[in-house]
């Protein structure tokens, strides 16, 4: 039986179990072993990842999946000192970049050793200062006191502010001594009351909003967990509703009002560009988002976002509201004067959107429109940095609530699916999970169908092979480059599933597609479906 020991790491860690976290994601090592001494008996899910990027792709997903459903909840991962910290801060950067909170807890060199440079085990020059350069902030504490203010800062930061990725490190001496922390210092806290909004701002976006014709709203990541709110306002207004990839479904993609995550195909540009006032709600409006298009609306821009420096972000605004978007959206819908607007007839633009989708990308749209067929309505559906998502999945798959394609649209990383598809699963395990991912980004995390595997979850696996980086290939070739470096080997997929303990199957005909994505996510287990591109465009 594990002894108990009442030392920093049971601080922090019974700290954050007390805000509702229990799963959380790493590898345990020589330094980290004190955190996880406490996490069976604070009733915390230990998941083990085969590599510490996966802990964190996994953590971003889990995170996600859980903030919509209740308070906001940040992945936890917890790795070793040294190379086990380096290796998550890609997945710390997807989380800051994407805007998506998360802690990351490591031990560091003990008080007085720092940047001594005697060879110690996993010795770093300043491990701190590389985590505080790629995430929101990183603190290097020097006490059981000092761990725990920091867990409650970053609560406080993801419940009333943008939520981004923090670190903590806790050096081996401090996480190793006994604490006579009072028990009441690790207590949740209640979140601090939400900024007042501006009230002038308020009534002239709710006049311009009153006058609009054509009203349109763009929702993003920072509008997931204002749904209902939001679909009121667009229904009271008959406003057009696109999203970001991040704000996918924060507005079902069934709803009437709804154009999809198609902010990168022109005729959704050309929408919000015919609009006499433009409500954009939790999103910076990047460049990862619009592929190109340029947002030049003629009317008034209404921003909200909890970040002032967002305000203006890639389009000026003309009306800014800093505040929470529930809270702002809800003030706006009690001002306006305007009753539900007759139901808008949008099937043409809709043509519109699924005729430059499938010119865009004739092989991948072709390909996620038959993968999309088999996918359950309510399955949550992770995506990769792989043409099979941005250039088909996204357009092709419609959700209906958010979090439900967890994916990085700004960070763009490779290996982010899989992992994602784990972390998603342990967070809502009566949702069918699916990851539809290339060949290339596979590669990238294929490790994880062992974690899949070893925590008996039910996912389904479909790689769309196009033979190595497709997208790379093709940047080469504008370029008057013969291929380099693109054109990979691929392994016998189905039997690299099953060597790691899933089922796995392949398709070689097109038609055949939808029943044999319906087929492997039906499957119980960890099930891989291999589909060569070339069985497309016959």
């Amino acid at each position: 039986m594990t002894e108990q020991r009442r030392n920093a790491g049971w601080a922090v860690l019974r700290t954050i179990a007390g805000y509702g976290v229990d799963t959380v994601f790493g590898i345990p090592g020589t330094h980290n072993l004190e955190l996880y001494r406490h996490l069976p008996a604070l009733g915390i899910r230990a998941v083990t990842t085969r590599h510490e990027q996966g802990a964190g792709y996994a953590a971003d997903a889990w995170g996600q999946r859980r903030s919509v459903a209740g308070d906001v909840m940040p992945g936890v991962v917890i790795t070793t000192s040294g190379p086990g910290l380096l290796n998550a801060l890609s997945a710390g950067a997807t989380a800051f970049a994407e805007s998506r909170p998360m802690i990351v807890l490591s031990p560091g060199v003990a008080i007085g050793d720092e940047f001594a440079d005697r060879g110690a085990l996993h010795e770093t020059k300043d491990q701190s200062a590389a985590a505080a350069a790629i995430l929101l902030w990183s603190r290097r504490v020097r006490s059981a006191e000092e761990a725990v203010e920091a867990v409650h800062d970053a609560f406080a930061l993801f419940r009333t502010g943008r939520p981004r990725p923090v670190h903590i490190e806790v050096p081996l001496d401090v996480l190793e001594t006994e604490t006579a922390i009072d028990d009441a210092l690790l207590a949740p806290r209640a979140t601090a009351a939400a900024t007042e909004l501006d009230a002038a701002a308020l009534d002239a976006a709710a006049a311009a909003l009153d006058g609009a014709m054509h009203p349109v709203i763009v929702a993003g990541g920072g509008s997931v967990r204002a749904t209902a709110a939001l679909t009121e306002l667009a229904e009271r207004l008959g406003a057009v509703v696109l999203t970001t990839l991040n704000g996918k479904g924060a507005v079902p993609e069934s709803h009437p009002l709804s154009l999809g995550s198609e902010l990168r195909l022109a005729p959704a540009a050309a929408v919000v560009n015919a609009s006499d006032a433009l409500l954009v709600v939790g999103s910076k409006l990047g460049e990862a988002e619009l592929w190109g298009n340029e947002l030049a609306p003629p009317g008034a821009v209404i921003r909200i976002d909890i970040d002032a420096a967002q305000l203006d972000k890639n389009l000026a605004s003309t009306i800014r509201l800093q505040g929470d978007a529930r809270a702002a959206i809800e003030a706006l819908a009690a001002r306006l004067h305007r009753g539900p607007a007759e139901p808008r007839d949008l099937e043409a633009v809709r043509a519109s959107l699924v005729g430059a989708a499938r010119a865009f990308a004739p092989l991948e749209m072709e390909a996620a429109e038959a993968i999309a067929a088999g996918v359950p309505a309510g399955a949550v559906v992770t995506g990769d940095s792989s043409q099979i998502t941005y250039y088909g999945m996204t357009s092709a798959v419609r959700q209906d609530s958010p979090a439900s394609m967890p994916y990085m649209p700004a960070y763009a990383t490779l290996g982010y699916g899989l992992p994602a598809a784990i972390g998603s699963k342990l967070a809502s395990p009566a949702s069918p999970v699916v990851v539809v991912t290339g060949d290339g980004a596979l590669m990238f995390s294929v490790q994880e169908l062992a974690t899949a595997v070893e925590q008996r979850l039910d996912i389904a696996v479909v790689v769309v092979d196009n033979g190595g980086y497709g997208e790379i290939e093709q940047n080469e070739a504008d370029r008057g480059i013969d291929p380099i470096g693109v054109r990979l080997h691929q392994p016998d997929w189905p039997e690299l599933a099953r060597a790691f303990g899933a089922s796995g199957t392949s398709v070689a005909d097109a038609s055949a597609v939808p029943g044999a994505v319906a087929a492997v996510i039906a499957e119980p287990g960890v099930s891989l479906l291999h589909i060569p591109l070339s069985i497309f465009g016959a």
